[in-house]
């Protein structure tokens, strides 16, 4: 079986590819209803764990500790990422396994599942990696990663372009529960190519829910709730946004819910879409950052997905930037999910033509030593390659000066004129290459002074390396001169502890 799995913020969609046909697979919630989503929750008491509906039947209990939007860690997670819920501590990719696993028991298919897992399209190299491997460990052939918003074009394209041939330009708006996602697609006859992408990884429905919260109780309110109380407020909140039409004044909040001597609270939709406003803004400003860039001449269609974005303030706020040129999904829960499928199926005759989001590389020792410079390996804006092809390969030669390679990796967003990275940086763990022979089967480089060496400059050494259709990169260095050599798939392998909040922070729009 071939599916296409949207692993959102704060809900999972799974649909199903079927001779042509793309349903939405339905899971049993908590309360026994058909859903077309499953809970990204975990609920943690003690050592016990519980995942999905599971988890959200918990809520409830005092003794259980429920925590939503675990995928807002991964920016800035690693493999060897620890989280704390309630004092204990849990692998990240443990719980993400655990995750993951409890979806395919949740799907119940009595076959092989193949999945298409959609990732934020500004997802590092380590986030894709997570993903993948969470997915894999839980008994899934994972056949690829997909950059949502891409997921989202190739479901446009099946909905909205059957039998056109004529080149059409569309800006994707995917607005989910935790990011948002803007990507620039060129479509023509059955060809999509990915020009070029902007992404906001902080900003989605969770803080449209956090909005609704900061109006219905004070700040002192909401530090004195206990875990529980803070997920059935938010929970309450996303209920009431979900609830609103275009004709909505108001919105009731039963508070004796969330604290036995509160009373209810009735919220103006005016003053809540006064709180969500910046918000929606900082979106628009990513998106004419995006066009401005590259379509100076204007796009032919924004096509608007993600379940935030049914936010009835969001495409009153679009309309009156773009017109007519507005169209949305009549799935836009469940868009990014078709579109995997879509991708997934292999007989729909798409082919899309991913691009890095991210300048990719390695910093180095330039004017002998005087200098750190940034060598981008792989430029934002470099084409990927499609599944099946062979992987994207660059290489380095050189001869060393010191006995040791001290390789530090990062991703940024932007380069500036002096070829410094900016904007957005990912900051990697490092590695370590013996360029001196003699160090060559040494264990514990780390304890080694990395210093000058009249040994390495006589020594070849290159670095080989491949990013395949997921994103995945890696690296082979050499020593070609003494004829040994190591592989590494680059991760950021963070061990510092990254600790669940017991309560959500309070967002500030930025300037």
């Amino acid at each position: 079986m071939k599916l296409g799995i949207d692993f959102g913020t704060t809900r999972i969609v799974v649909v199903r590819a079927d001779r042509g046909n793309y349903p939405i697979h339905t899971f049993e919630s908590a309360e026994g209803e058909a859903r077309e989503w499953w809970p990204a929750l975990i609920a943690a008491r003690g050592r016990e764990l519980r995942f999905g509906w599971d988890a959200w039947s918990m809520a409830s209990e005092p003794d259980w500790t429920v925590v939503r939007s675990i995928k807002r860690l991964l920016e800035s997670a690693g493999p060897a990422t620890e989280v704390e819920i309630a004092g204990e501590r849990f692998g990240l990719l443990d719980l993400l396994t655990g995750m993951a696993r409890a979806l395919k028991n949740a799907i119940n298919a009595n076959e092989p599942l193949e999945v298409m897992v959609g990732v934020p399209a500004n997802a590092n190299s380590n986030q894709r990696y997570l993903t993948a491997e969470a997915f894999r460990r839980a008994g899934f052939h994972v056949s690829g990663l997909l950059n949502e918003p891409s997921a989202a074009g190739v479901e446009y394209g099946h909905a909205k372009r059957e039998g056109k041939a004529a080149e059409e330009l569309l800006l994707v708006y995917d607005l989910g529960g935790g990011t948002f996602d803007a990507s620039l697609v060129r479509l023509q006859d059955g060809e999509h190519e990915v020009l070029a992408t902007e992404s906001i990884s902080t900003l989605g429905g969770d803080d449209f829910d956090m909005a609704m919260a900061e109006l219905a109780v004070s700040e002192d309110q909401f530090h004195t709730l206990h875990q529980s109380a803070v997920f059935t407020l938010l929970e309450q909140c996303r209920v009431a946004k979900e609830s609103l039409n275009p004709n909505s004044r108001r919105v009731a909040l039963d508070l004796d819910l969330v604290h036995p001597e509160w009373p209810a609270k009735q919220v103006a939709v005016s003053d809540y879409y006064e709180r969500c406003r910046p918000l929606l803004e900082e979106t628009l400003g990513a998106v004419d950052d995006l066009l401005s860039a590259e379509a100076p001449d204007g796009i032919d269609c924004l096509y608007v997905t993600g379940g935030a974005s049914e936010l009835p303030l969001v495409p009153r706020m679009l309309r009156e930037r773009f017109g007519r040129r507005v169209k949305r999904s009549a799935y836009t829960r469940a868009a990014t999910a078709i579109g995997l499928a879509i991708h997934a199926d292999g007989q729909a005759g798409f082919r899309l033509r991913e691009k890095f989001s991210r300048y990719f590389g390695v910093w180095r020792e330039g004017d002998g030593g005087s200098l750190i410079l940034f060598d981008p390996v792989f430029s934002k804006g470099d084409a990927l390659p499609r599944p099946k092809e062979d992987p994207l390969k660059h290489q380095r030669k050189y001869s060393p000066a010191h006995n040791i390679g001290h390789f530090r990796f990062l991703e940024a967003t932007s380069i500036d004129s002096a070829g410094r990275p900016g904007g957005d940086i990912v900051l990697w763990d490092e590695i370590l290459f013996p360029f001196e022979p003699e160090l060559a089967e040494n264990p514990e480089l780390g304890t080694v002074p990395v210093v000058h060496s009249q040994v390495s400059p006589s020594q070849e050494i290159s670095e080989t390396w491949t990013c395949d259709a997921n994103g995945g990169v890696e690296v082979e260095i050499a020593n070609r001169t003494a004829g040994y050599s190591r592989k590494y798939q680059l991760a950021r392998w963070k061990s510092a502890a990254a600790v669940a909040p017991a309560r959500p922070s309070r967002r500030k729009a930025r300037a």
